[in-house]
Protein backbone atom coordinates (compact mmCIF):
# COMPACT_ATOMS: atom_id res chain seq x y z
CA UNK A 1 0.00 0.00 0.00
CA UNK A 2 1.36 3.14 -0.93
CA UNK A 3 2.92 5.84 1.79
CA UNK A 4 1.14 8.77 2.81
CA UNK A 5 3.97 11.49 2.68
CA UNK A 6 2.60 13.64 5.28
CA UNK A 7 3.32 17.63 6.70
CA UNK A 8 5.60 16.89 9.34
CA UNK A 9 5.23 18.24 12.82
CA UNK A 10 8.57 19.83 12.86
CA UNK A 11 8.66 21.36 16.91
CA UNK A 12 5.84 21.70 19.19
CA UNK A 13 4.49 24.52 18.13
CA UNK A 14 5.06 24.44 14.44
CA UNK A 15 1.21 24.50 13.10
CA UNK A 16 1.40 25.01 9.22
CA UNK A 17 4.17 25.60 6.83
CA UNK A 18 4.94 26.62 3.46
CA UNK A 19 6.02 23.98 0.81
CA UNK A 20 9.23 25.99 -0.31
CA UNK A 21 10.18 22.77 -2.99
CA UNK A 22 9.94 18.79 -3.74
CA UNK A 23 13.42 17.87 -4.77
CA UNK A 24 11.97 14.77 -6.94
CA UNK A 25 9.21 14.78 -9.51
CA UNK A 26 6.47 12.53 -9.95
CA UNK A 27 7.80 8.89 -10.85
CA UNK A 28 11.53 9.25 -9.92
CA UNK A 29 13.36 6.78 -7.42
CA UNK A 30 13.69 7.26 -3.99
CA UNK A 31 16.41 6.08 -1.52
CA UNK A 32 15.90 6.33 1.80
CA UNK A 33 17.61 9.58 3.58
CA UNK A 34 16.85 11.15 -0.03
CA UNK A 35 15.58 14.58 0.59
CA UNK A 36 11.24 14.73 -0.94
CA UNK A 37 10.42 17.81 0.28
CA UNK A 38 11.97 21.34 1.57
CA UNK A 39 9.50 22.69 4.04
CA UNK A 40 9.87 26.74 5.00
CA UNK A 41 8.92 27.46 8.86
CA UNK A 42 8.97 30.71 10.59
CA UNK A 43 12.98 30.25 11.02
CA UNK A 44 14.23 27.87 8.31
CA UNK A 45 13.84 25.67 5.45
CA UNK A 46 13.62 22.03 7.05
CA UNK A 47 14.74 19.38 4.45
CA UNK A 48 12.10 16.27 5.03
CA UNK A 49 13.88 13.23 4.43
CA UNK A 50 12.16 9.47 2.62
CA UNK A 51 12.00 6.76 5.46
CA UNK A 52 11.30 4.00 2.57
CA UNK A 53 12.81 3.09 -0.85
CA UNK A 54 10.29 3.68 -3.41
CA UNK A 55 8.84 6.13 -6.39
CA UNK A 56 7.05 9.32 -6.06
CA UNK A 57 3.95 8.36 -7.14
CA UNK A 58 1.90 11.69 -6.29
CA UNK A 59 2.36 15.10 -5.25
CA UNK A 60 -1.01 16.79 -3.89
CA UNK A 61 0.36 19.73 -2.41
CA UNK A 62 2.90 21.71 -5.10
CA UNK A 63 5.80 23.79 -4.54
CA UNK A 64 4.40 27.28 -3.60
CA UNK A 65 1.85 26.06 -1.65
CA UNK A 66 1.61 27.74 1.54
CA UNK A 67 -0.17 27.72 5.04
CA UNK A 68 0.13 23.46 4.39
CA UNK A 69 -1.37 22.01 7.99
CA UNK A 70 0.43 19.84 10.20
CA UNK A 71 -0.24 16.02 9.18
CA UNK A 72 -2.40 17.17 6.38
CA UNK A 73 -1.43 14.59 3.33
CA UNK A 74 0.78 16.35 0.63
CA UNK A 75 1.65 13.02 -1.44
CA UNK A 76 2.11 9.38 -1.83
CA UNK A 77 5.51 7.21 -2.10
CA UNK A 78 5.02 3.60 -4.06
CA UNK A 79 6.90 0.85 -2.57
CA UNK A 80 7.98 -2.15 -4.47
CA UNK A 81 5.93 -3.18 -7.18
CA UNK A 82 3.28 -0.86 -6.99
CA UNK A 83 2.23 1.39 -10.19
CA UNK A 84 -0.25 4.37 -9.59
CA UNK A 85 -2.96 2.24 -10.12
CA UNK A 86 -2.31 1.59 -6.64
CA UNK A 87 -2.61 4.70 -5.50
CA UNK A 88 -5.97 5.54 -3.42
CA UNK A 89 -8.86 6.96 -5.88
CA UNK A 90 -10.84 9.99 -4.98
CA UNK A 91 -14.29 9.14 -3.62
CA UNK A 92 -15.92 11.06 -5.88
CA UNK A 93 -15.18 10.00 -8.86
CA UNK A 94 -17.08 7.04 -8.78
CA UNK A 95 -20.50 9.23 -8.67
CA UNK A 96 -19.92 11.97 -11.45
CA UNK A 97 -16.81 13.62 -12.86
CA UNK A 98 -18.00 16.97 -12.83
CA UNK A 99 -18.82 16.83 -9.19
CA UNK A 100 -15.64 15.16 -8.71
CA UNK A 101 -13.17 17.80 -10.75
CA UNK A 102 -15.18 20.86 -9.62
CA UNK A 103 -13.77 21.63 -5.92
CA UNK A 104 -10.81 19.85 -6.50
CA UNK A 105 -7.78 22.06 -5.87
CA UNK A 106 -5.24 19.58 -6.96
CA UNK A 107 -5.06 17.76 -9.60
CA UNK A 108 -2.90 14.50 -10.40
CA UNK A 109 -1.40 13.78 -14.28
CA UNK A 110 -2.04 10.50 -14.05
CA UNK A 111 -5.95 10.93 -12.64
CA UNK A 112 -6.40 13.54 -15.13
CA UNK A 113 -5.91 11.04 -17.68
CA UNK A 114 -8.57 8.96 -16.32
CA UNK A 115 -11.02 11.99 -15.89
CA UNK A 116 -10.21 13.11 -19.81
CA UNK A 117 -11.10 9.33 -20.50
CA UNK A 118 -14.52 8.91 -19.21
CA UNK A 119 -16.61 11.44 -20.71
CA UNK A 120 -15.61 10.55 -23.84
CA UNK A 121 -17.62 6.91 -23.21
CA UNK A 122 -21.03 6.85 -25.22
CA UNK A 123 -23.98 8.40 -23.99
CA UNK A 124 -21.59 11.28 -21.60
CA UNK A 125 -21.50 14.62 -23.61
CA UNK A 126 -18.70 16.78 -23.79
CA UNK A 127 -19.16 20.46 -23.22
CA UNK A 128 -16.79 22.28 -24.35
CA UNK A 129 -16.09 24.89 -21.74
CA UNK A 130 -15.99 21.42 -19.78
CA UNK A 131 -13.33 20.63 -21.73
CA UNK A 132 -11.45 24.08 -21.76
CA UNK A 133 -11.58 24.47 -17.90
CA UNK A 134 -10.34 20.31 -17.59
CA UNK A 135 -7.66 21.27 -19.58
CA UNK A 136 -6.32 24.68 -17.09
CA UNK A 137 -6.85 22.22 -14.06
CA UNK A 138 -4.26 19.72 -15.44
CA UNK A 139 -1.33 21.46 -15.84
CA UNK A 140 -1.80 24.87 -13.42
CA UNK A 141 -1.54 24.51 -9.59
CA UNK A 142 -4.35 26.35 -7.55
CA UNK A 143 -1.92 28.89 -6.22
CA UNK A 144 -0.98 29.54 -9.76
CA UNK A 145 -4.69 29.87 -11.06
CA UNK A 146 -5.63 32.29 -8.23
CA UNK A 147 -2.82 34.78 -8.43
CA UNK A 148 -3.45 34.65 -12.08
CA UNK A 149 -7.07 35.36 -11.83
CA UNK A 150 -6.24 38.17 -9.18
CA UNK A 151 -4.07 40.26 -11.65
CA UNK A 152 -5.47 39.20 -15.16
CA UNK A 153 -2.61 36.34 -16.37
CA UNK A 154 -3.77 34.20 -19.40
CA UNK A 155 -2.73 30.66 -18.29
CA UNK A 156 -2.93 29.65 -21.60
CA UNK A 157 -0.04 31.61 -22.68
CA UNK A 158 2.57 30.56 -20.10
CA UNK A 159 4.75 27.52 -20.23
CA UNK A 160 5.15 25.85 -16.93
CA UNK A 161 8.47 24.69 -15.17
CA UNK A 162 7.04 22.17 -13.16
CA UNK A 163 6.48 18.09 -13.66
CA UNK A 164 5.36 17.47 -17.00
CA UNK A 165 4.90 21.62 -17.86
CA UNK A 166 2.77 22.35 -14.48
CA UNK A 167 2.04 25.82 -14.73
CA UNK A 168 3.61 27.09 -10.93
CA UNK A 169 2.79 30.23 -8.83
CA UNK A 170 6.84 31.73 -10.14
CA UNK A 171 5.65 31.24 -13.73
CA UNK A 172 2.75 33.35 -13.36
CA UNK A 173 4.90 36.19 -10.84
CA UNK A 174 7.11 35.85 -13.58
CA UNK A 175 5.09 36.91 -16.19
CA UNK A 176 3.69 39.88 -14.60
CA UNK A 177 6.91 41.30 -14.29
CA UNK A 178 7.89 41.17 -17.88
CA UNK A 179 4.55 42.67 -18.72
CA UNK A 180 2.93 44.98 -17.23
CA UNK A 181 -0.57 45.65 -17.29
CA UNK A 182 -1.96 48.06 -20.55
CA UNK A 183 -3.09 51.01 -17.35
CA UNK A 184 0.70 51.42 -16.29
CA UNK A 185 1.81 51.65 -19.60
CA UNK A 186 0.32 55.07 -20.03
CA UNK A 187 1.33 56.74 -16.54
CA UNK A 188 4.40 58.63 -16.19
CA UNK A 189 7.83 56.98 -16.09
CA UNK A 190 7.85 57.58 -12.34
CA UNK A 191 8.77 54.54 -10.05
CA UNK A 192 6.06 52.61 -9.31
CA UNK A 193 5.16 51.24 -5.86
CA UNK A 194 6.20 47.38 -5.26
CA UNK A 195 4.62 44.74 -3.54
CA UNK A 196 6.97 42.35 -1.75
CA UNK A 197 5.30 39.59 -0.38
CA UNK A 198 5.99 38.26 3.47
CA UNK A 199 8.15 35.84 3.70
CA UNK A 200 7.06 33.01 6.74
CA UNK A 201 9.44 34.34 8.94
CA UNK A 202 8.65 37.91 8.45
CA UNK A 203 4.96 36.97 9.50
CA UNK A 204 6.04 35.23 12.43
CA UNK A 205 8.00 38.25 13.48
CA UNK A 206 5.76 40.72 13.08
CA UNK A 207 3.25 38.47 15.37
CA UNK A 208 5.58 38.32 17.48
CA UNK A 209 6.87 41.78 18.17
CA UNK A 210 3.27 43.31 18.28
CA UNK A 211 2.83 40.50 20.92
CA UNK A 212 5.18 41.16 23.01
CA UNK A 213 4.81 45.19 22.91
CA UNK A 214 1.19 44.74 23.29
CA UNK A 215 1.39 42.38 26.40
CA UNK A 216 4.67 42.75 28.05
CA UNK A 217 5.05 45.64 30.55
CA UNK A 218 8.49 46.41 29.21
CA UNK A 219 10.73 48.70 31.43
CA UNK A 220 14.33 49.77 30.24
CA UNK A 221 17.84 50.52 32.27
CA UNK A 222 20.61 51.97 30.73
CA UNK A 223 24.28 52.39 31.65
CA UNK A 224 27.19 53.72 30.11
CA UNK A 225 30.32 51.10 30.03
CA UNK A 226 34.09 52.37 29.67
CA UNK A 227 35.80 49.73 26.87
CA UNK A 228 39.11 50.45 26.86
CA UNK A 229 40.89 47.94 29.33
CA UNK A 230 38.25 45.37 27.11
CA UNK A 231 39.53 46.08 24.15
CA UNK A 232 43.54 45.86 25.65
CA UNK A 233 42.81 42.56 26.83
CA UNK A 234 41.20 41.44 23.89
CA UNK A 235 43.87 42.90 21.38
CA UNK A 236 46.67 41.01 23.62
CA UNK A 237 44.18 37.59 23.48
CA UNK A 238 43.93 37.88 19.89
CA UNK A 239 47.59 38.57 19.22
CA UNK A 240 48.09 35.28 21.01
CA UNK A 241 45.96 33.24 19.40
CA UNK A 242 47.20 30.05 17.69
CA UNK A 243 47.42 29.35 14.01
CA UNK A 244 46.31 26.55 11.61
CA UNK A 245 46.65 26.74 8.01
CA UNK A 246 43.87 27.34 5.97
CA UNK A 247 42.88 24.05 3.33
CA UNK A 248 42.16 26.12 0.90
CA UNK A 249 44.81 28.90 0.50
CA UNK A 250 47.41 27.16 2.77
CA UNK A 251 48.01 30.17 4.41
CA UNK A 252 48.33 30.69 8.22
CA UNK A 253 45.11 32.28 9.78
CA UNK A 254 44.12 32.76 13.52
CA UNK A 255 42.26 29.69 15.36
CA UNK A 256 39.58 32.42 16.59
CA UNK A 257 39.53 36.35 16.75
CA UNK A 258 37.63 37.52 19.48
CA UNK A 259 35.20 40.37 19.55
CA UNK A 260 33.94 42.95 22.01
CA UNK A 261 30.54 41.12 21.48
CA UNK A 262 31.83 37.61 22.29
CA UNK A 263 33.20 39.60 25.57
CA UNK A 264 29.32 40.64 26.60
CA UNK A 265 28.07 37.17 26.03
CA UNK A 266 30.52 35.89 28.42
CA UNK A 267 29.77 38.90 30.98
CA UNK A 268 25.65 38.49 30.90
CA UNK A 269 25.83 34.67 31.55
CA UNK A 270 28.00 35.27 34.91
CA UNK A 271 25.88 37.83 35.94
CA UNK A 272 22.88 35.62 35.04
CA UNK A 273 24.44 33.18 37.33
CA UNK A 274 24.22 35.66 39.89
CA UNK A 275 21.34 37.04 39.70
CA UNK A 276 19.14 34.26 38.15
CA UNK A 277 16.10 36.33 38.21
CA UNK A 278 16.46 37.49 35.11
CA UNK A 279 16.94 34.37 33.82
CA UNK A 280 13.15 33.19 34.00
CA UNK A 281 10.17 33.70 31.75
CA UNK A 282 6.35 34.81 33.08
CA UNK A 283 3.27 31.87 33.09
CA UNK A 284 -0.33 33.02 34.09
CA UNK A 285 0.19 29.80 36.86
CA UNK A 286 4.02 29.93 38.07
CA UNK A 287 7.21 31.78 37.19
CA UNK A 288 9.06 29.87 35.48
CA UNK A 289 13.15 29.62 36.06
CA UNK A 290 15.63 28.55 33.86
CA UNK A 291 17.92 25.49 35.17
CA UNK A 292 20.72 26.25 32.39
CA UNK A 293 22.07 29.44 30.92
CA UNK A 294 21.41 29.63 27.22
CA UNK A 295 21.47 33.23 26.06
CA UNK A 296 20.21 34.01 22.47
CA UNK A 297 22.26 36.17 20.04
CA UNK A 298 20.00 37.91 17.63
CA UNK A 299 21.16 37.91 13.54
CA UNK A 300 20.07 39.29 11.07
CA UNK A 301 19.00 37.57 7.41
CA UNK A 302 17.76 38.29 4.30
CA UNK A 303 14.48 36.59 5.51
CA UNK A 304 14.84 38.33 8.44
CA UNK A 305 15.68 38.41 12.28
CA UNK A 306 16.69 35.21 13.65
CA UNK A 307 17.77 34.29 17.40
CA UNK A 308 19.87 30.97 17.51
CA UNK A 309 21.09 30.14 20.78
CA UNK A 310 24.49 29.38 22.56
CA UNK A 311 23.80 27.14 24.98
CA UNK A 312 25.12 27.00 28.76
CA UNK A 313 27.04 30.03 27.96
CA UNK A 314 28.49 29.88 31.49
CA UNK A 315 30.74 27.06 31.17
CA UNK A 316 32.33 28.14 27.85
CA UNK A 317 35.60 29.87 27.54
CA UNK A 318 35.89 33.24 25.05
CA UNK A 319 37.41 31.19 21.87
CA UNK A 320 34.29 28.61 22.07
CA UNK A 321 31.57 31.26 22.50
CA UNK A 322 32.93 33.28 19.24
CA UNK A 323 33.54 30.11 17.53
CA UNK A 324 30.30 29.31 18.42
CA UNK A 325 28.38 32.82 17.43
CA UNK A 326 30.29 32.50 13.97
CA UNK A 327 28.81 29.61 13.26
CA UNK A 328 25.61 29.85 14.23
CA UNK A 329 25.32 33.35 12.47
CA UNK A 330 26.59 31.51 8.67
CA UNK A 331 24.15 28.59 9.22
CA UNK A 332 21.07 31.28 10.10
CA UNK A 333 22.09 33.39 7.11
CA UNK A 334 21.86 30.01 4.91
CA UNK A 335 18.24 28.99 6.64
CA UNK A 336 19.81 26.27 7.93
CA UNK A 337 19.55 26.17 11.22
CA UNK A 338 17.95 22.80 12.72
CA UNK A 339 15.04 23.45 15.52
CA UNK A 340 16.81 23.00 18.71
CA UNK A 341 19.72 25.46 17.26
CA UNK A 342 17.22 28.72 18.23
CA UNK A 343 14.09 27.67 19.96
CA UNK A 344 14.33 28.14 23.50
CA UNK A 345 16.87 30.68 25.58
CA UNK A 346 16.26 32.48 28.78
CA UNK A 347 17.96 35.67 27.34
CA UNK A 348 18.63 37.64 24.25
CA UNK A 349 21.67 39.92 23.18
CA UNK A 350 21.11 42.55 19.98
CA UNK A 351 24.16 43.95 18.82
CA UNK A 352 23.64 47.32 16.74
CA UNK A 353 26.92 48.14 17.26
CA UNK A 354 28.60 47.76 14.07
CA UNK A 355 26.06 50.06 12.54
CA UNK A 356 27.30 52.77 14.41
CA UNK A 357 24.63 52.90 16.38
CA UNK A 358 24.65 54.56 19.97
CA UNK A 359 21.59 53.16 21.50
CA UNK A 360 18.61 51.61 21.51
CA UNK A 361 15.91 49.86 23.00
CA UNK A 362 15.27 46.23 22.05
CA UNK A 363 11.61 44.25 21.93
CA UNK A 364 11.88 41.30 24.73
CA UNK A 365 12.03 38.22 22.75
CA UNK A 366 8.96 36.31 24.62
CA UNK A 367 8.88 34.20 26.56
CA UNK A 368 12.10 35.25 27.74
CA UNK A 369 11.76 38.41 30.15
CA UNK A 370 14.94 40.01 28.83
CA UNK A 371 16.88 41.66 26.01
CA UNK A 372 19.75 43.65 25.91
CA UNK A 373 21.18 46.33 23.53
CA UNK A 374 24.38 47.17 22.62
CA UNK A 375 25.96 49.87 21.08
CA UNK A 376 28.48 50.82 19.34
CA UNK A 377 31.91 52.58 21.56
CA UNK A 378 32.86 56.01 20.89
CA UNK A 379 35.55 58.33 22.04
CA UNK A 380 33.71 60.63 24.69
CA UNK A 381 35.04 63.00 27.44
CA UNK A 382 34.48 61.35 31.30
CA UNK A 383 35.34 62.95 34.29
CA UNK A 384 38.11 60.47 36.09
CA UNK A 385 39.34 61.52 39.29
CA UNK A 386 37.51 65.22 38.92
CA UNK A 387 39.65 65.37 35.68
CA UNK A 388 38.27 65.50 31.89
CA UNK A 389 39.69 62.24 30.43
CA UNK A 390 38.66 60.94 26.80
CA UNK A 391 37.77 57.21 27.50
CA UNK A 392 36.18 54.49 24.72
CA UNK A 393 32.38 54.64 25.92
CA UNK A 394 29.67 51.98 25.03
CA UNK A 395 25.87 52.23 26.06
CA UNK A 396 24.23 49.18 27.59
CA UNK A 397 20.52 48.91 27.66
CA UNK A 398 18.31 46.31 29.71
CA UNK A 399 14.62 45.49 28.77
CA UNK A 400 12.59 43.92 31.13
CA UNK A 401 9.41 41.90 31.39
CA UNK A 402 8.42 43.78 34.87
CA UNK A 403 6.16 41.23 35.58
CA UNK A 404 9.07 38.92 36.07
CA UNK A 405 12.23 41.05 37.09
CA UNK A 406 12.13 44.08 39.70
CA UNK A 407 13.36 47.73 38.82
CA UNK A 408 16.19 46.71 41.83
CA UNK A 409 16.54 43.18 39.81
CA UNK A 410 17.27 44.49 36.61
CA UNK A 411 19.74 47.25 38.09
CA UNK A 412 21.37 44.69 39.81
CA UNK A 413 22.23 42.68 36.76
CA UNK A 414 23.34 45.69 34.96
CA UNK A 415 25.41 46.62 37.08
CA UNK A 416 26.93 43.21 37.40
CA UNK A 417 27.36 43.57 33.46
CA UNK A 418 28.78 46.83 33.16
CA UNK A 419 31.47 45.81 36.30
CA UNK A 420 32.38 42.73 34.45
CA UNK A 421 32.85 45.07 30.98
CA UNK A 422 35.03 47.77 32.60
CA UNK A 423 36.97 45.26 34.43
CA UNK A 424 37.65 42.30 32.39
CA UNK A 425 39.22 40.47 35.66
CA UNK A 426 36.38 40.46 37.50
CA UNK A 427 35.06 37.14 35.62
CA UNK A 428 37.96 35.16 37.33
CA UNK A 429 36.74 35.81 40.78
Amino acid sequence: MPIEIKMPAITPDFDAGNISSWDKAVGDKVVKGDTLVAIETDKAIIEVEAESNGTLGQILVPTGSEDVPVHSLIGYLLIGDETIADLPKKPAEANSVLTSLAPVPEVNPVEVVTAVIVPTLPGIPVPEEFSKNLLQRLFASPLARRIADQNQVDLTTLKGRGPRERILRADVEHAMRTKAPESQLVQSNSPQPSLIKHSQVRKVIAQRLVESKQQIPHFYLSVDCEIDTLKGMLQELNAAAPTKTNADTSAKEATYKLTINDFVVKAVARAMELVPEVNASWTDKAMVRYGEIDISIAVSTDAGLITPIVCQANTKGLSSISSEIRQLAQTARKGQLQPHQYQGGGFTISNLGMYGIDNFSAIINPPQACILAVGAGHKKPVVKDDELAIATVMNLTLSADHRVVDGAVGAQFLSLVKRFVESPAHLML
